[in-house]
């Protein structure tokens, strides 16, 4: 079903190794098909269909981003770190990455985008040309400590861990603002990674982010929905913007238009169009960031930084609360707005159904 890497580096490399190919032999009864069968079902034509008849809600995959504490699994009688979930999950993303951008359809380079496409794109490609590499960034996805280390490496920052509220333009190299010779120079020759997030969790922490702590956003988003989305809500300051109506709001708004905090990773850094070498998950934050690091050479001295202490993360308890107290079909009709950000980077979709939401 899926065709031949096109893809170069570790992407490509990944699923090759001796290995990980042992492992697959022994653990595949009791792990891979299952997850192999949900990445299939994620890349079938047929996708929307089965969300609008309800069908994914039955399809159960096994968690493909295990918490930390649980990365070990019994295969063949005997423990096996978890890295074999991580790279079992990595196949199935490289796979559904090729098989989707290897339809007749789908850009192959950035010059293929249309124009707000090519500069929304760009303008989320920091750059560093010392270290030889190209970084995607996206909201919500510990870019604000990736651009530290950006500063860092760059001579900008003493040190990752300087207590100043984060300026996410100076000092930043932009692949946006080059040449298009120079663009090309980069996008062939350097390493390229994103760090992706579920999408249901990115969102919730946008909204709780930016309509509970952030004044700008209450006034320049929140005023405007809740004055949308609310009868006689012409009184409020922004504050008290719902989820659902976030989520309405997000409905109602063209992808190409939206807030990077709540856009698609997919319109933010285009993985059909650029060919990125690594792709990171937030739910491995510290080892794919390390992994990183080893990659484009760092000094050792610098590593990824801890979550700040007023830091209030997303837990699985959080989003369950959330999502079942939303309208069922509130998400339902948002979800292809999102669909490949759950698809491409092997997301499972949010489970709404009234037996998952009455535990």
């Amino acid at each position: 079903m899926f065709p031949r890497s096109h893809f170069s580096g570790e992407v490509r490399r990944a699923p090759a190794s001796a290995c990980s190919r042992s492992r697959l032999r022994a653990g595949g009864t009791v792990l891979l098909p299952s997850m192999l069968m949900f990445g299939v079902i994620l890349a079938s034509s047929g996708l929307l269909l089965m969300i609008e008849k309800g069908i994914l809600a039955e399809v159960k995959p096994p968690p493909l981003h295990p918490p930390a504490g649980e990365l070990a699994r019994r295969v063949g009688g005997r423990e096996v770190p978890g890295d074999f979930d991580h790279e079992v999950l990595r196949d199935i993303r490289n796979r559904t990455i090729r098989s989707v951008c290897g339809q007749r359809a789908m850009p192959r380079s950035v010059w293929e985008l249309p124009a707000g496409q090519r500069r929304t794109l760009l303008r989320h490609l920091l750059v560093s040309d010392k270290y030889r590499f190209l970084y995607c960034y996206v909201p919500k996805v510990a870019c604000s400590n990736w651009k530290r280390i950006l500063k860092v490496l760059d001579g900008a920052l003493e040190s990752v861990d300087v207590k100043l509220k984060m300026d996410h333009k100076s000092d930043l190299v932009f692949l946006g603002d080059m040449k298009p010779e120079e663009i090309n120079y980069r996008l062939k020759n350097y390493y390229k990674f994103i760090f992706v997030r579920n999408p249901a969790e990115r969102l919730l922490s946008a909204y709780r982010n930016k309509f509970g702590e952030i004044k700008e956003y209450q006034l320049k988003y929140g005023v405007e929905i809740v004055r949308r989305y609310r009868k006689n809500g012409g009184k409020s300051a922004g504050d008290d913007v719902t989820f659902s109506e976030f989520l309405r709001y997000l409905l109602d708004e063209d992808v190409e238009k939206m807030n990077e905090h709540w856009m698609p990773i997919y319109n933010l850094c285009q993985p059909c169009a650029v060919r990125y070498d690594f792709i990171g998950s937030y739910e491995r934050l510290n080892e794919d960031a390390n992994h990183v690091l080893e990659k484009v050479q760092a000094p050792s001295f610098i590593r990824f930084p801890e979550r700040q202490s007023w830091y209030k993360p997303v837990t699985a308890e959080t989003l369950h609360y959330y999502l079942c107290n939303t309208q069922q079909k509130l998400i339902k009709e948002l979800l292809p707005k999102y669909i490949l950000d759950f698809s491409l980077f092997a997301y499972p979709l949010p489970n709404i159904t009234s037996e998952f939401c009455r535990q």
